[in-house]
């Protein structure tokens, strides 16, 4: 599930957007995009490659010990919530007419919608998906992954692509940066 939408996200991502360009325009057109050290979509996906080969050489079973009814349901649950804030973040980047992905030069600083209560939705809902499908599967692995998982993609990406945002849309951003936490806690 995550796999398809992130091919998804990928195909429609390359995709030029003709929508019109509602947020804030970039006033630095030198910058082409963020410097990140991973390919973004990299870190979640080896992180539950790892998570299954690790699972299955050595499984840990605390969380196979959770009732197999609960375990699935909430972690369907955290799945979908998951996909909806990726897919909220997604939708409102399309919207505005810049670009998703991360290859790209980033065109409007979007600040509406799922971007009001976080500066990172597409990250905090893949997260946070990935939690789900620990749960639904019992990967112990994930949940002890996501972890480091998160602090590489917060140090590699994240903290990259924020440097990129202020020098491409200045003070706009640094407002936005005072007012919206980087995830959803800050």
């Amino acid at each position: 599930m995550i796999f398809i939408a992130g091919v998804q996200f990928l195909a429609a991502a390359s995709k030029v957007s003709s929508f019109k360009t509602t947020g804030i325009i970039m006033t630095d057109t030198s910058l082409d995009r963020a410097n990140f050290i991973i390919f973004p979509p990299v870190i979640p996906y080896s992180t539950l490659a790892i998570a299954c080969v690790l699972q299955w050489l050595v499984p840990l079973g605390l969380v196979a010990n959770i009732d197999q009814g609960l375990r699935t349901g909430l972690g369907a649950l955290i799945v979908i919530v998951g996909m909806a804030t990726m897919f909220a973040g997604h939708r409102a980047l399309l919207r505005h007419g810049t670009n998703v992905n991360p290859l790209r030069p980033t065109t409007a600083l979007v600040t509406d919608g799922v971007f009001r209560r976080t500066r990172n939705p597409l990250y905090v809902g893949v997260s946070v998906a990935l939690c789900g499908i620990a749960l639904i599967f019992a990967l112990d692995w994930m949940l002890v992954l996501i972890v480091p998982a998160c602090v590489i993609l917060h140090f590699a990406v994240v903290r990259r692509e924020e440097s990129y945002l202020e020098r491409k849309f200045g003070e706009a951003y640094r407002r936005y940066k005072e007012r919206v936490p980087r995830y959803l806690l800050d």
